[in-house]
């Protein structure tokens, strides 16, 4: 497993580890100017000119460092061209090259290195403070953490400012909005590999995110057969996944979705749980899940649960439901675990209802209950709904943002590209954290869980283009011309249609505009603005037929190309469509246009055959690139021009 690397140049962002390569890092030039850093901290100064590394330095540990912590030092030192690092256990009263000092806040030696550099001490769970200062002797930086997790994330930030040869001079203070940020392999059909998992883990690090939920809908042994205990191979398969979580300080949260079968008041099934939580605990599980989610909870699976609780109701449901939770949530206090956490049945709204207030009557307040908003898949998140469920639930709730998961009918043969966005800046005061729930394609899924994750560390500093700008230059290891071409691709993957509520983004924004402009020049009669709305919607098509050739010849990371093939096999076909409509459209003659227009048609036709890959999505279905903007303006282009019948012959 390689450790993801995060670096940020003149304000471009790449995330690189043994497979993942920004490029030759020795090329770089020192950075003139605040770097930026993702997610974007709380507070960053320059406090001078850029600071040489040289090719030595001395690391001192300050108190306990854990191993990944300092491998991961070390491995910035290296690729900054240090070819030497000593240790030392003690800084001198005067430096004669350049010390680094990791650790945390309770050991004397940070603390003294802080006062030296102008650093502030964190404070808060998971903070860090990075600092580094130089004089004519030699130079110090320092990294330290509030805790263990805090230095972790100090180091991913060295990753990111780390040069050539140099690192800014600087003080950082930062520390995350919400104290649980990550994803949720919540989706319905093929679930994750491990391969995958350990991948998307590595991923989730070196993004500051700490979570990793997992509750693939279609792990029998998780859901249909959740009685059963795993197979030994798949024990041992789980517990590598958890073991590199737990190095790289994300933490593994195992869920268990019992509610199609329960019977609550049955002993038997209580000690079901408690025994398939004591093999995931076996394997170095620490925090638990039960997914009370998607079941019915007016009649009872047992006889047993209505002589306990009386008749079936959602009532009687919740009130079985906490008596339920509340045990396992002992256990895990008994164990020294921490706080259990469960998605209800009613997930999916923030309304006060008699099941919502049972629930929170009965519940133990350390029980932390997950909402996905104001609809299965909203729209948009404000503070007040967040309140809203706070208050209907009876404590703040994690949320679980059902984007960009494209599991529903409704995104059937979409990858969901868009930026995270429409979620309200201030959120961080309502919510426990959020976690996304992705994809069936885990690579392709990272664009939208970067946003979440930038926007769950700091929700009052997102910016929701930025970030998604970022998020096709990690994918194209920072060359331009290869984020571009994506840039173009996700533009076509912009609608994410919601249960009866507003799309997410509207689609293809950019497509559209170009179209519409086409429209109107064509209108107008003006030949100028049609000439020059024609040339640019010719341009954005031949950049749509290119792209994915360069997606596929550039793209870094690996598993995207293969998960997005039918798509990009389809993008290039309504690319070249497109290019033969605008020529359709500055045709001379009745004859041409026809013909070119045909062209289109046939080979919009021969995009729109394309499917999913089977088994890889659920639900199936047709590709769809740019779905109301590509297809509508190709199909109704030969209506916008009036072409006199050609001559007979």
């Amino acid at each position: 497993m390689s450790l993801t690397r995060s670096l940020f140049l003149s304000g471009a962002l790449a995330l690189a580890g043994a497979a993942m390569t920004f490029g030759a890092i020795a090329n770089a030039a020192p950075l003139s100017s605040a770097p930026a850093i993702f997610p974007a901290p709380v507070s960053l100064k320059l406090t001078g000119t850029d600071i040489s590394l040289g090719k030595s330095v001395v690391l001192v540990r300050a108190g306990y460092v854990d191993a990944e912590t300092e491998t991961l030092v070390r491995q910035v030192m290296n690729e900054a061209g240090v070819e030497t690092i000593r240790t030392a256990t003690k800084l001198p009263t005067r430096f004669d090259t350049t010390y680094v000092v990791i650790g945390t806040t309770d050991a004397t030696a940070i603390r003294s290195a802080l006062a030296r550099t102008g650093g502030a001490l964190p404070t808060d769970t998971e903070g860090y403070a990075l600092a580094s200062h130089t004089d004519a002797d030699g130079a110090l930086i320092v990294l330290a953490g509030k805790d263990g997790d805090g230095l972790y994330h100090a180091a991913q930030t060295l990753r990111q400012i780390a040069t050539a040869g140099h690192i800014p001079a600087l003080t950082i203070a930062d520390n995350p909005a919400m104290p649980v940020r990550g994803t949720i392999e919540g989706f319905y059909g093929k679930p994750w590999s491990m391969a995958e998992r350990a991948e998307h883990i590595d991923f989730l690090a070196g993004m500051k995110a700490n979570t990793y939920i997992y509750s693939p809908k279609d792990d029998a042994f998780a859901r249909a057969k959740w009685r059963d205990a795993y197979p030994a191979e798949t024990l041992k398969a789980l517990g590598e996944v958890v073991g590199d979580a737990n190095r790289h300080h994300v933490n593994f949260v195992y869920a268990i979705s019992p509610g199609p079968s329960i019977c609550y008041s049955d002993p038997a099934d209580l000690e079901a749980i408690r025994q398939k939580f004591a093999a995931l605990r076996g394997i170095g599980v620490r925090s638990f899940y039960i997914a009370l989610d998607d079941i019915e909870y007016t009649k009872w699976n047992c006889a047993a649960d209505e002589a306990a609780y009386g008749p079936s109701g959602e009532v009687a449901a919740a009130h079985a439901q906490a008596t339920l939770l509340n045990a396992v949530q002992a256990d895990l206090a008994a164990a020294g675990h921490g706080s259990l956490i469960m998605v209800p049945t009613e997930y999916y709204n923030a309304t006060v209802s008699p099941y919502k207030t049972e629930l929170a009557k009965d519940l133990d307040p350390r029980v932390v209950i997950q909402w996905t908003g104001t609809d299965t898949v909203p729209s948009s998140i404000s503070v007040a709904d967040a309140r809203n469920a706070t208050k209907a639930f009876g404590r703040k709730t994690l949320l679980w943002d059902n984007y960009p998961v494209n599991d529903y009918n409704e995104s059937a043969g979409r990858l969901l590209l868009a930026p995270y966005d429409r979620r309200e800046a201030g959120l961080s005061t309502e919510l426990a954290g959020i976690v996304s729930n992705p994809m069936n394609q885990e690579v392709a899924s990272r664009p939208a869980v970067m946003g979440l994750i930038a926007f769950a560390w700091n929700d009052t500093g997102y910016d929701a283009e930025r970030t998604w700008r970022a998020a096709a230059r990690y994918l194209a290891g920072g060359d331009p011309q290869v984020t571009e071409a994506l840039l173009t691709f996700f533009d076509t993957q912009h609608l994410a249609p919601t249960f009866g509520n507003q799309p997410w983004q509207s689609q293809a924004p950019q497509l559209r505009a170009l179209t519409n402009r086409v429209r109107d020049a064509l209108a107008s009669g003006n030949a100028t603005e049609r000439t020059a709305a024609l040339e640019a919607l010719g341009q954005a098509a031949d950049d749509l037929a290119a792209a994915p050739d360069r997606i596929r010849a550039g793209v870094i990371v690996p598993g995207f190309v293969t998960e997005a093939q039918p798509w990009l096999d389809a993008t290039a076909l309504w690319g070249r469509a497109l290019r033969l409509t605008v020529d359709g459209l500055r045709a001379e003659d009745a004859t041409a246009a026809s013909r070119l227009f045909g062209e289109a048609a046939r080979l919009a036709d021969d995009a729109g055959k394309i499917r999913t890959i089977p088994g890889a999505t659920r639900p199936e279905g047709p590709i769809k690139i740019a779905d109301g903007v590509l297809d509508r303006f190709i199909a109704e282009a030969p209506g916008l021009i009036y072409l006199p019948a050609p001559p007979p012959s």
